[in-house]
């Protein structure tokens, strides 16, 4: 069995308090089992907090302090843990920004924006300004870099393998201006081509299909059961019970079926770049 590998609770609030819970769960002669039992969360979502690699939510905060008596302290901090990982991502996506980088896949339905993974800085910015149109530019700009660092997971020894299903009609809408919008294509593009990854398009033409309502975002973990993200306009849920993700992932394989391939996609996408580009896109 390999050595142990503590969790630096120098680097930032989260490791801070993921090394504290192992200290005082340790201490207290419990197992990550024993601590989980009663509460509402598994044992690998408590593995990847006492590495530092998720926030503690509060319902588990409580338990913790219940169980180990340390009169709330968990619950009092937790909030600091929150806000030092949010770094210009809404709340509610806090969580989905810390698992990225530790997803073994990220498979991703995207019928109305470009997965931010895929994004420019430009298209971020125009989405972010639309979105915000009274804030400040510190602040967007403060959410278009945070958007721009999650794309640095590709950069890992061991990147997750992304598998995105856009629908036409994000690569036909011009958010920004023609150049921009080119320039965003290719990057789609690009990023598929030198990661490996899988694009496929659902054509304006197809008929009824699984998920025509909502995006979706599926996560697999080597060390942790999967997860499902939705969204829509001010919220986001984290879907972790089993059976519903279940429900999910294999709505996402029929979708893939009612895609073009992913050869296909790519065509299309450097076609449409092409049309910005000489002013040919349509309206």
């Amino acid at each position: 069995m390999p050595p142990r590998k503590d969790p630096d609770a120098s680097a930032n609030v989260p490791s801070f308090y993921g090394a504290e819970l192992r200290y005082k769960r340790e201490a207290a002669g419990l197992t990550l089992e024993q601590l989980a039992e009663g509460s509402f969360r598994g044992v690998p979502f408590l593995s990847q907090i006492e590495r530092g690699e998720r926030r503690m939510p509060l319902d588990l905060a409580r338990h913790v302090d219940g169980t180990l008596g340390t009169d709330g302290f968990f619950e009092r901090r937790c909030e600091d843990a929150r806000r030092a990982k949010q770094s210009g991502h809404a709340e509610y996506f806090a969580d989905v920004a810390e698992m990225e980088p530790y997803a073994e896949t990220i498979e991703e339905w995207a019928p109305m924006l470009v997965p931010g993974l895929l994004q420019t800085a430009a298209y971020a910015r125009a989405l972010v300004r639309a979105a915000m149109p009274r804030a400040f530019d510190s602040e967007v700009e403060k959410k278009v870099d945070a958007r721009m660092a999650r794309a640095r997971l590709f950069q890992r020894e061991r990147p997750p393998a992304l598998w995105v299903i856009l629908d036409e009609s994000l690569i036909r809408r011009r958010v920004v201006a023609a150049e921009p919008m080119a320039e965003l294509l290719e990057h789609i593009a690009n990023v598929v081509r030198t990661t490996r990854s899988i694009l496929q398009i659902v054509p304006e033409t197809a008929a009824a299909h699984p998920f025509m309502m909502g995006m979706a975002k599926v996560m697999t973990f080597v060390d942790a059961p999967p997860v499902v993200y939705t969204e829509s306009l001010h919220s986001g849920q984290l879907i972790d019970y089993p059976a519903l993700v279940k429900d999910y992932r294999r709505s996402y394989d029929l979708l893939r079926a009612a895609a073009l391939s992913p050869e296909a996609s790519l065509a299309r996408i450097e076609a449409a770049a092409e049309d910005f580009r000489h002013g040919k896109h349509r309206h």
